[in-house]
């Protein structure tokens, strides 16, 4: 099995996962605390901003890893990754 085309950068990106994960327990705690609708909002964008990044970021990666190599190696391989991807870019456009 190939290793994932991120595993170069998987400390950089568990890095941000983990950043992520602490703006959520924040929203989390703001709801707790009864803080201000807007100030949630705003601070559940943000999540939702890191979040898209690490997928961008994931998807980038893909790219020029794993779609490239089956477009390299030809036959059906690469029509599946192809499919993946824009697959992929469909799911991240409409979230």
């Amino acid at each position: 099995m190939t290793q994932p085309g991120y595993t170069d950068d998987k400390s950089t990106i568990l890095a941000r996962l983990k950043k992520v994960e602490g703006q959520v327990r924040g929203v989390s705690k703001m709801v707790q605390d009864d803080r201000y609708c807007i100030d949630i909002l705003q601070q559940i964008s943000a999540a939702t901003r890191a979040l898209q990044s690490v997928a961008l970021h994931l998807l980038d990666d893909h790219m020029s890893h794993c779609v490239v190599a089956a477009v390299q190696a030809g036959g059906d391989e690469q029509h599946v990754k192809l499919r993946e991807a824009s697959a992929a870019i469909s799911q991240l456009v409409r979230s």
